[in-house]
């Protein structure tokens, strides 16, 4: 909204031409992130705390976590409240890949708001039952994936719409048939925001992680969309690309922000609404980058907590089929308790 509203000053006024600049107007976002987030923080966790939305600590878990109960939950709506609307002041409404990257993170942040809200307000243990969470995640990536193979936001001419890059490997891509990227595109998406959902366990790691990741994909997409910069270290040049900086830069201050707040002794947890909003929208730069096994690197720590929960439901599964069902209940409590 400012970049409409004063780029076009630059040609009577020369300090507008600053608002041209898409270094400057992350720099912008991410401070009015910040400050949004610090503005809005203590309204929200107070009005939390008034509502009695806490978080829900099972009584089989670790013991030092039984003090978390009652923590307000749900904080999740300060990242996007500070989020999107500073990626609104700053960036331009007109471009694909920040209009795409805030549907993302809307989208997957209303389940989320919608799992917390059944689950603390309404008294429901289970929240939004796991199967409707993933039919909704999975719907969203499949139309981001129809759409960006039907109305690619780069020209097929520079890159392929099915393709994705590989890291290390100078212009070197991986071809996708059109059904198998749209299923790609779908796996990313659910897996990147339940990923970031299991890591939130303890104060502070998601959002401290989803600070590192949003400043990693504000560089890589502010590198992506300079021809300069792209021709020097030969990577592909994505045009518009460069304006996910903004977005990401927004989404660095707004999770550092909220992460002031769930530092130990956390006085907020993000919940689902935070958890997936966040995920749904590094997965979905990732893939407008082109970059989803960049992903891998940068969001290290969050496929290696989605690996260990599959691993640890796995052996459950497998100890219940072969020595009963009370061996492996016991089995979990021991693990709970490391």
């Amino acid at each position: 909204m400012l970049y409409h509203l004063l780029a076009p000053l630059a040609h009577d006024y020369l300090i507008f031409n600053l608002f041209n600049y898409i270094s400057f107007r992350a720099a912008g976002a991410m401070l009015t992130a910040l400050l949004l987030a610090f503005v809005v923080g203590p309204s929200i966790i107070a009005r939390l705390k008034a509502k009695k939305i806490g978080q829900v600590i099972r009584s089989e878990g670790l013991a030092s976590h039984q003090g978390k109960r009652g923590t307000p939950t749900m904080g999740g709506l300060i990242i996007l409240l500070a989020t999107v609307i500073p990626t609104l002041l700053w960036a331009p409404l007109t471009n694909r890949f920040v209009i795409v990257a805030m549907l993302a993170m809307l989208w997957t942040g209303a389940i989320g708001f919608v799992d917390d809200y059944l689950k603390i307000v309404e008294g429901k243990s289970r929240g939004l039952v796991a199967k409707w969470k993933l039919v909704g995640q999975c719907i969203f990536g499949l139309a981001l994936g129809l759409y960006l193979y039907t109305f690619p936001v780069v020209s097929p001419e520079t890159i392929p719409a099915t393709a994705t890059t590989v890291p290390f490997f100078k212009y070197t891509i991986v071809l996708f048939a059109p059904w198998l990227y749209v299923a790609f595109v779908t796996f990313v998406v659910t897996g990147t925001s339940n990923s970031v959902n299991m890591t939130d366990g303890l104060d502070g790691l998601a959002a401290g992680l989803s600070v590192i990741a949003a400043a990693a994909f504000a560089f890589f997409a502010y590198v992506f969309g300079r021809v300069d910069a792209t021709s020097y270290l030969q990577f592909f040049y994505l045009p518009g690309s460069g304006e996910l900086a903004v977005f990401c830069a927004a989404l660095m201050g707004g999770a550092l922000g909220f992460l002031w707040f769930n530092a130990y002794p956390a006085q907020v947890f993000m919940g689902d609404t935070g958890a997936l909003a966040i995920g749904g929208a590094l997965g979905t730069v990732s893939i407008l980058l082109k970059a989803e096994f960049l992903l891998v690197i940068i969001g290290g720590v969050f496929v290696a907590e989605q690996l260990s929960v599959m691993i640890q439901i796995g052996t459950y599964k497998w100890l219940r089929r072969t020595r009963g069902r009370e061996y492996a209940d016991a089995h979990r409590v021991r693990l709970s308790h490391l």
